[in-house]
C-alpha cells in the first residue's frame, strides 16, 4: 500500500523504516549524522516550505514531511484497515 506523506510525495508503506518527530533531530547525534550523510548523497527530500513536522526514513531516502507523526500513523493505519475490508469483500460471494 501507499502513504501520502505531504508535498505530493507518496511512498510505499513497506519501505518505511521509521517515522520520527522533527523535534527529536537535535536530541540525537546519530540521527543528525545520518541526515547529514544522506544529504551528501542527495538522498534527502526537504519540505517545500522547510516546515517539517516529521521525518520519514525509508530504505533509500529520508523525507521531511509537513505532516505530524500522528497524522502519518493514522494514514498508515487507515491503509491497514482498508486492506482488511478488501479481504472481507472478496469472501462474500452472492
Amino acid at each position: 500500500m501507499f502513504i501520502h506523506i505531504g508535498d505530493d510525495h507518496v511512498i510505499q508503506s513497506k519501505d518505511v523504516v521509521a517515522i520520527i518527530d522533527n523535534s527529536l533531530i537535535s536530541s540525537s547525534s546519530i540521527i543528525e549524522e545520518m541526515i547529514h550523510n544522506q544529504r551528501k548523497e542527495k538522498q534527502v527530500i526537504e519540505t517545500e516550505d522547510h516546515q517539517a513536522k516529521s521525518i520519514v526514513i525509508t530504505n533509500d531516502v529520508i523525507y521531511f514531511s509537513p505532516l505530524s507523526v500522528y497524522t502519518l500513523k493514522k494514514r498508515a493505519n487507515m491503509m491497514t484497515t482498508l486492506n482488511k475490508l478488501e479481504d472481507f469483500s472478496e469472501e462474500s460471494d452472492f
